[in-house]
C-alpha cells in the first residue's frame, strides 16, 4: 500500500493536486500553498512500543496525496464528497466511468468563524486496503471503533511564539474524542468531517492561530492508532504542508440546497478573552512544557511514558 516519492503521478491525480484555490508546491517554498511533508518529521509508535514506549521516524505514506481544498461558504462545509458537483467527487466519478476504482480519503477541518472556512485534504488509495489491516478495519468498523483510533499530529514549523505557546511544538490528538465528527462513506470515498468549533480548547487555540495564518507553517498527519502489539508498528495515512495561508486565497464552496444551513459557533468573547489573558501571563499554567496536556484532555504530546487510550 505505501507509495514512494517520485513515482510518477496519473494525470486525474496531476489535475486534482493543481486543482484547488491554494497551488501545490515544494515543501521547503510553499508559501500561501501546500505541499507534502517528509514522512520522518512525525514520530509514531514503533514495534516495541507497547514494552519500551519507543517512537520511530513516520516513513513512508500508505496513501497518495490528492490535493487540498482551501475554501469558505454561507454555511458549514460539510459532506463534500456526497456533492456530485464538487470537483474532487468529479474527479472520482470519471475514474470510475473509466473502469477504475480509486479511493479516496478526506479530512473537513471545519474553522470555527463567521467566513465558514474548511480547509480540506484529500489522499487516494489505487487499490483496495489489505484485508485485516488497521486501515480495512477502519473503513468497515463502526463510529465507536473510529472515534478510538483516528490520529491527528500537528507539528508547528514556523510560527509566533504565542501560537506554539498555545499548540506546543507537537500536538497529538485522538480526534473523535476531543471533537465532534461525522464519518460519511461511499462506494469509493470516506469523509471526516472535522467540527474544531465542538470543543471550547479547540476552538480557543484555531481562533489564536487564524489570526496569524498568514504566518504559521503547519505539518498535519493523520494515522490510524495502533492499540495492541500486533498493530505495530504504526503507519501515517498521509500528511499536509501548508505555509502562510491568505484567507482572502480561500474559494467559495457552493452548499448544495438540500444540506442544512448550519452557521459554525465561535467562541464567546468573554471566553477568548480569559484564554488569550492566561497565554499572556507568563507566570499562569501554561507556562508549562508544550508536551503538558490541555485541561479537557483534549490535546496533548505523547511522552515516553504516555498513552492516548487513557483519554476519557
Amino acid at each position: 500500500m505505501a507509495f514512494t516519492d517520485g513515482e510518477a503521478e496519473p494525470q486525474w491525480i496531476q489535475n486534482v493536486q493543481s486543482g484547488g484555490a491554494v497551488p501545490c508546491l515544494p515543501p521547503e517554498n510553499c508559501h500561501n500553498g501546500w505541499s507534502t511533508p517528509p514522512g520522518d518529521t512525525f514520530m509514531v509508535r514503533g514495534p516495541e512500543y507497547v514494552t519500551t514506549k519507543a517512537k520511530i521516524p513516520g516513513g513512508k505514506y500508505l496513501l497518495k496525496p490528492l490535493g487540498v481544498d482551501w475554501i469558505k461558504g454561507p454555511a458549514k462545509i460539510c459532506e463534500v464528497l456526497k456533492n456530485k458537483n464538487h470537483r474532487v467527487r468529479k474527479a472520482i466519478d470519471e475514474e470510475v466511468s473509466h473502469g477504475n476504482q480509486p479511493f479516496v480519503w478526506a479530512f473537513n477541518l471545519q474553522l470555527p468563524s463567521k467566513e465558514n472556512y474548511s480547509a480540506i485534504f484529500y489522499f487516494v488509495s489505487l487499490e483496495p486496503a489489505p484485508e485485516g489491516s488497521l486501515m480495512d478495519q477502519f473503513l468497515k468498523g463502526d463510529d465507536a471503533f473510529r472515534k478510538s483510533r483516528l490520529k491527528l499530529i500537528a507539528n508547528i514549523v514556523k510560527g509566533p511564539w504565542i501560537v506554539r505557546k498555545a499548540v506546543g511544538e507537537q500536538a497529538i490528538c485522538i480526534l473523535g474524542r476531543a471533537l465532534s465528527c461525522k464519518y460519511v462513506q461511499g462506494s469509493n470515498f470516506f469523509e471526516v468531517d472535522v467540527d474544531i468549533g465542538s470543543s471550547i480548547v479547540a476552538n480557543a487555540i484555531v481562533h489564536l492561530a487564524f489570526g496569524y495564518v498568514a504566518t504559521l507553517t503547519v505539518d498535519l498527519a493523520f494515522l490510524v492508532e495502533s492499540q495492541a502489539e500486533s498493530e505495530l508498528p504504526e503507519r501515517l495515512l498521509g500528511a499536509v504542508r501548508f505555509s502562510e495561508l491568505s484567507p482572502g486565497s480561500a474559494g467559495t464552496y457552493e452548499v448544495p440546497s438540500e444540506q442544512q444551513q448550519e452557521t459554525a459557533p465561535i467562541l464567546p468573547a468573554r471566553l477568548w478573552r480569559s484564554f488569550s489573558q492566561l497565554l499572556q501571563n507568563p507566570s499562569n499554567s501554561m507556562e508549562q512544557s508544550p508536551s503538558s496536556e490541555n485541561t479537557n484532555g483534549s490535546f496533548h504530546k505523547e511522552e515516553a511514558d504516555d498513552n492516548t487510550n487513557r483519554f476519557p
